[in-house]
């Protein structure tokens, strides 16, 4: 384990949208999926993939051939069901890159079909890749497009059905249970270890904070996977259950968030899990099911920015928490960690770029006062001076025209390998071309804090005081630096935290 004294590498910093004094917090909530426990991504979703296609194999589709690419889908990106493409837009909701099912579409067909559309994610049309259990339903979607282009599946059947019955299939294998069960009879294959986020909520506990479990999954899940992930971990004799202040299993989020449904003990018989309603406060030690967010606030005797949400759901977990009750929230992105390392290894390049850039720009400046000079000798208005001749204008003009397809031949490479770097398709999760993503807005908008796993809270420690960057404007000028990976911690007085 690293010392905390120095610090977190940089693709483990905390990384703050709007101030947040975590000494203000009073209690700390966690998804379980991808947040406390991280899976072998590939891993999961190659199997989620196969449990969706056997199932359409089972119907009669010819399907029976196709394998799962890590690399087709991305978080973040946006299925169009309409026209059965997979989009990546920036934070404006342009698309920026497209895919007719697996295809790339070209410049002229994509402007075509895009030039005049802004996403919008309240409309039907649009579905957003918010997690990364998202990967294998928008390969397999992909894929099939291709197939319902060649006119191999049952129909008559649009693109929308296609998603449809994808969708559906998809939940059907996580309603049935088979592909958890492989799960839990094999976590090493399938969850990443790490010893370091069980200390970092020991941490917060003994700092006097309370502890909530708040997951979708069931009790026959959570149990054996929370096991498996902290009781090795934590201090001898103690279990993760002692770990949290409350549980609460089959949450049903987002609408956990939302709405007020009834509350049950999860009471433990003969290896059985049964329900028990329930009323009045939340036992110590007890896993409950379902409730809502309201009656937990009431029980905790906390509500809005007393409490931190910490999950990977960016609609599910971070948006709605955020809009519907004010808490604080933060969104655990592990794919940061990659992304954070692919830019580092691209700064040399993106340097040189940047300069033959500036000189680009100054060449196409000059170019362009040339020809604002020649065309008012020729139209005969505006100030104007005989010298330079004519003639030296139109060669110095043909000699930056040179010059610029010269630069643009050696920019090219380095720019193309810019909107490759993570994902040979989709470039880097928070970019779309020189803009931020439509992922990155949502981060930026509904996540007070954001970092690629809980174990790096332990670097913050549970006393930090996270300071968002100054915002820039493009009129700003240019200073050294960007957003600070790992905001120091306020030396002074516990200001209170801000919005």
């Amino acid at each position: 384990m690293r010392s905390q004294l120095s610090g977190p590498p940089p693709e483990r910093g905390l990384f703050c949208n709007r101030t947040l004094n975590l000494r203000a917090i009073k209690a700390v909530g966690y998804d379980m999926d991808y947040t406390l426990i991280h899976y072998r991504v590939e891993a999961w979703e190659r199997r989620a993939y196969e449990h969706i296609r056997d199932r359409l194999v089972a119907q009669g589709w010819p399907v029976g051939d196709l394998q799962f690419d890590p690399a087709l889908a991305i978080r973040g990106l946006i299925i169009d069901t309409e026209k059965g493409n997979l989009l990546k837009a920036n934070r404006f909701g342009f698309v920026k890159k497209a895919l007719h099912g697996t295809r790339a579409m070209d410049f002229v067909t994509q402007r075509d079909e895009y030039s005049h559309v802004v996403i919008d994610l309240h409309e039907r049309r649009w579905v957003f890749l918010n997690t990364l259990f998202s990967l294998s339903e928008a390969c397999l979607y992909a894929q099939l497009v291709d197939r319902l282009d060649t006119g191999v599946l049952p129909g008559p059947m649009g693109y929308a059905d296609l998603y449809e019955h994808v969708r559906k299939n998809l939940d059907a294998t996580h309603m049935q249970g088979q592909l958890k069960a492989e799960i839990i009879a094999d976590p090493e294959r399938y969850v990443l270890d790490d010893p370091e986020t069980p200390l970092a909520l020991l941490d917060q506990r003994n700092a006097g904070k309370k502890l909530l479990l708040i997951t979708n999954s069931e009790w026959a899940y959570t149990e054996p996977m929370m096991h498996f992930a902290f009781d090795k971990h934590l201090p001898q004799g103690m279990t993760w259950r002692q770990l949290f202040d409350v549980v609460i299993v089959s949450a049903r989020k987002p609408e956990f968030f939302t709405t007020r449904s009834a509350l049950f003990e999860v009471v433990e018989t003969n290896g059985e899990a049964l329900l028990r309603p329930h009323s009045g406060p939340f036992k110590a030690g007890t896993p409950y099911f379902g409730g809502s967010a309201v009656e937990l606030e009431r029980h905790l005797g906390m509500s809005g920015d007393e409490i931190l949400y910490v999950g990977d759901h960016m609609f599910g977990d971070v948006h709605v928490s955020k809009s519907e009750l004010r808490w604080r929230t933060a969104l655990i992105l592990r794919e940061l960690e990659d992304e954070v390392r692919a830019i580092a290894s691209f700064r040399p390049t993106e340097t040189r770029l940047a300069d033959r850039m500036v000189l680009k720009e100054r060449m196409e400046w000059e170019s362009c006062q040339l020809r604002l000079e020649l065309q008012r000798r020729r139209a005969d208005y505006g100030p104007r001076t005989d010298s330079p001749p004519e003639a030296e204008l139109v060669s110095r003009l043909g000699e930056l025209r040179e010059s610029l397809e010269a630069l643009d031949a050696e920019l090219a490479p380095m720019a193309r390998a810019a909107t490759e770097l993570s994902n040979p398709i989709w470039g880097l999760l928070t970019r779309a071309g020189n803009d931020k993503s439509h992922l990155a807005r949502q981060v930026e908008r509904y996540a007070d804090i954001y970092t690629s796993r809980v174990s790096n809270f332990l670097f913050a420690t549970p006393f930090v005081y996270l300071r968002s960057p100054r915002g820039s404007l493009p009129h700003d000028p240019s200073l050294p630096g960007g957003t600070p990976v790992f905001p120091a911690a306020d030396g002074g007085g516990g200001m209170a935290d801000a919005e």
